[in-house]
């Protein structure tokens, strides 16, 4: 069964483009993110549940948020994810979950996590359940790891830093089948609160670095535009984000150059407004 779970994992992977050893379900979430090239490290947004659980104390409000991402055109190829954020004083608490796939093959998982502001800086620890499922072949499971961290070096400047699968988690038993071990850091600048700039160092273990350049501006009260950029492979994101009262809209795209384009489109809503 695992073996079977592995090639069909494989298959996946290389069928849409990305490097062969990390989960789909991996991907970053949130249309924030990925208009910045998900250069998120220092974000603080209710989607560092997924992101950088370090960066979840810094959220203002509680709020709930939902994701849908389409890649290639292809159903198949779709993520949904939701969440629940808490704010608490100093502590940021969270439940996020996320689907990939269809029927045949698909990638879930379910997480929970808290952060906690001390000083400068906070730090958070997150325990996940991911999955994988292939029709005819079966499921296999592994709980997993992460934790981060995000300091402020000055009003201006931010550092963060997140570790997922410190613990080198396999599907258990004496599977090889082991799930990726990425370690980023990232640091923002924030001249004004219209502008920020992001620049994010990503590795896996197994793979080549990848360098993340993300912006954002804001040209009205409530209206944002993004940019981002990556390295290896080299590709370009764009996004708009909207945040009337009570809602943060967020929409992003980016094309392979071979395969065509991913969307993601990303709504949360705030419960309490200070």
């Amino acid at each position: 069964m695992k073996s079977g779970v592995w090639m069909a994992w494989l298959f996946v992977c290389t069928w849409t483009g990305i490097q062969a050893q990390s989960p789909l379900e991996v991907f970053p979430k949130g249309g924030r993110s990925m208009g910045m090239g998900n250069a998120h490290t220092t974000l603080a947004d209710p989607w560092a549940i997924f992101n950088n659980i370090g960066a979840l104390a810094e959220i203002k409000e509680s709020q709930a948020a939902f994701s849908y991402d389409h890649r290639m055109q292809l159903n198949e190829l779709s993520t949904l994810a939701a969440l629940v954020a808490i704010k608490m004083n100093h502590l940021g608490l969270g439940i996020g979950v996320s689907q990939f796939g269809d029927k045949d093959f698909s990638q879930s998982q379910a997480g929970l996590g808290i952060a906690h502001r001390l000083g400068i800086a906070s730090l958070g620890l997150k325990i996940n359940y991911f999955q994988t499922h292939v029709n005819g072949y079966g499921t296999a499971g592994a709980a997993v790891l992460e934790f981060g961290g995000l300091a402020e070096l000055s009003p201006v400047v931010f550092f963060g830093a997140h570790v997922y699968n410190p613990t080198m988690a396999s599907y258990g038993g004496d599977s090889p089948e082991k799930l990726p071990t990425i370690v980023k850091a990232g640091i923002s600048y924030r001249p004004s609160d219209k502008v920020s700039a992001n620049l994010d160092a990503e590795k896996d273990i197994l793979l080549p670095p990848q360098l993340k350049i993300g912006v954002e501006y804001s040209i009205l009260q409530r209206l944002w535009l993004r940019v981002g950029f990556n390295t290896n492979p080299e590709r370009a994101f764009y996004g708009i984000g909207f945040r009337p009262r009570r809602f943060h809209i967020d929409y992003a795209m980016t094309q392979h150059h071979r395969l065509g384009f991913t969307h993601h489109f990303s709504v949360s809503y705030l419960f309490v407004r200070k």
